[in-house]
């Protein structure tokens, strides 16, 4: 039996307990059970808990942003899907500004990863940088919601897409890919101002991506290397099965992925449950709020359409074709020395165990084209991937600056005195 099958089988033959452990969980947390303030009944419901929480499948989590702070006031924020493909939504969180207010209307796209987990991952970057701009965000669909009738999406009608985006903003308009989406913004960016195309953003920034595998190689990076396209097409690809709507898409499943991320600090997951169980019984509602908070977002994983994997993997982790000047976009050479209009930023993480120290400035060694007045590198220290862009390091060091660098170059020239404070 395909494996995809036995897990949706061995889901569903678990529903039952799954229903009865959550039943047993309401029963020893009722005030009205004299068991629920012992020990022993308080340990019932937390084992409960986490056998449920264990064994459920994480629906996609909500952005759930009502307000921001704009200065000084709380200003009201509405979330509007305002355009749609079958693989993509653009969200649009538009603050309610009273009139005459001074908040930056600066437009902000922030380019979502592609990488399993849902785009709410972002959720805490929305939020940091939603004082300061008119952010918007590329939320992708999961691969397994999606009918096979609306074909097959790659790395190429990911460009496309970034493409049709972006012109969409006549220009107007800032871009940030966080993580996998570093190559594919970089090469949309490339294209457009290869073909002339007026609508390029005023700056991109690119945090955390793999824009140059061969630097600082991780343990994610050598296992891409280690193993053949074809390796990946045989072990990792499955169809979805029915009974989702995309039943027979080919697919890299999310629980696959999951597998995989948990694996990579196995250790440190055991322990939060650990301490969730402790937390459950001491009766420590603060710190398992958190944990919930945080693992229902980290469990949530969503399918990649096989042919975007396939394609992601032999042309960024094995190939390493932008770097060696090799990437194509359907037949035309991607080639960021065209880059001149659109200025860079690149934001790294002193302790990255997924995207190592050097691989996101690579892109500056593509851009030759840029003065060094429209380039700017920042390292933070002490964090690692997550800490890029979430998190207080994030709100407090490297938010600001993308918003100074982005305020900088607002209008495509920038003010080259300030400009030449980024350049290091």
């Amino acid at each position: 039996m395909p494996l995809y099958h036995l897990f949706e089988m061995n889901h569903a033959a678990l529903a039952p307990a799954r229903a009865m452990s959550d039943m047993a969980r309401l029963a020893f947390r009722n005030p009205l059970n004299p068991l629920a303030h012992t020990p022993a009944g308080r340990s019932v419901a937390a084992a409960c808990e986490l056998f449920e929480r264990s064994t459920r499948r994480y629906a996609k989590p909500c952005f759930g942003i009502s307000q921001t702070r704009v200065d000084g006031q709380t200003i009201p924020v509405r979330e509007d899907v305002i355009w749609r493909k079958p693989f993509c939504e653009l969200r649009h969180f538009a603050r309610e500004l009273p009139q005459g207010s001074r908040g930056n209307d600066t437009k902000l796209l922030i380019v979502a990863p592609l990488s399993g987990h849902y785009a709410t991952l972002l959720r805490g970057t929305v939020e940091a940088m939603l004082p300061r701009h008119d952010v918007y965000i590329a939320d992708w669909t999961d691969a397994r919601m999606v009918p096979v009738i609306q074909g097959t999406f790659d790395l190429d009608d990911y460009i496309d897409y970034l493409i049709a985006i972006l012109t969409m903003f006549r220009g107007d308009v800032h871009v940030m890919g966080v993580c996998q989406p570093s190559v594919p913004v970089l090469a949309a960016v490339s294209l457009m101002e290869a073909e002339g195309n007026r609508n390029t953003p005023h700056s991109m920034t690119l945090m955390a991506g793999p824009v140059d595998t061969r630097i600082s190689p991780t343990s994610v990076n050598e296992m891409a290397e280690q193993h053949s396209i074809d390796w990946f097409r045989q072990n990792v690809v499955m169809q979805v099965p029915w009974p989702h709507p995309g039943v027979c898409r080919a697919v890299y499943p999310g629980f696959l992925q999951l597998t995989g991320f948990m694996t990579m600090n196995l250790d440190r997951h055991m322990d939060a449950h650990k301490d969730l169980f402790r937390q459950l019984i001491e009766g420590d509602g603060d710190s398992a709020d958190r944990h919930r908070a945080f693992y229902d977002e980290y469990l949530a994983v969503m399918d990649l359409d096989a042919a975007f994997y396939l394609q992601t993997i032999d042309s960024v982790f094995i190939r390493h074709a932008l770097p060696k000047g090799e990437m194509t976009h359907r037949g035309d050479r991607v080639d960021p020395s065209r880059i001149r209009r659109t200025a860079l930023m690149t934001v790294e993480g002193e302790k990255d165990d997924i995207s190592g120290v050097g691989q996101t400035r690579a892109a500056h060694e593509l851009c030759t084209a840029l003065p060094d007045s429209k380039r700017y590198h920042y390292l933070q220290s002490g964090i690692g991937h997550y800490g890029v862009f979430n998190g207080s390091r994030f709100r407090a060091e490297i938010a600001p600056r993308i918003s100074e660098f982005i305020e900088t170059h607002q209008g495509g020239g920038g003010a080259v005195k300030r400009a030449l404070r980024f350049v290091r």
